[in-house]
């Protein structure tokens, strides 16, 4: 299984940015949750949203929440984070991962825990400049 991010660059604040991660490889998808985390330099990596795959729910941080809006594609078996009005403490590498779904009710908290995903992508950076 194979998650690759692609989308980072630099943007001055206020501005948006959309992140990809394509999901390839034998993984049945529809029974994944897959997030976006981030990791500033010198910061323990951050959850920043999560979508159940088959029913397209989804959980932001507080920190993005109304700013950002994670989604996907059936087809494609690509995942998306857009990112709406920037801000430089946005800036971090952001990184996709796959959790794969073990219980019949979902805590939505759980999965803002890094250990609970067993796949991931290789980091996409994205810099906010004031």
């Amino acid at each position: 299984v194979q998650l690759q991010a692609s989308g980072g660059g630099l943007v001055e604040a206020g501005n948006s940015l959309r992140l990809s991660c394509e999901v390839s490889g034998r993984i049945f998808i529809d029974s994944y949750i897959l997030g976006w985390f981030r990791q500033a330099p010198g910061k323990e990596r951050e959850f920043v949203a999560h979508i159940r795959w088959s029913r397209g729910y989804t959980y932001y941080a507080d920190s993005v929440k109304g700013r950002f809006t994670i989604n996907r594609d059936n087809a494609k078996n690509t995942l998306y984070l857009q990112m709406n009005s920037l801000k430089p403490g946005d800036t971090a590498v952001y990184f996709c991962a796959a959790a794969p779904i073990r219980t019949v009710i979902i805590d939505n908290d759980d999965y803002t825990r890094p250990s609970k995903y067993n796949y991931w992508g290789q980091g996409t950076l994205v810099t906010v400049s004031s």
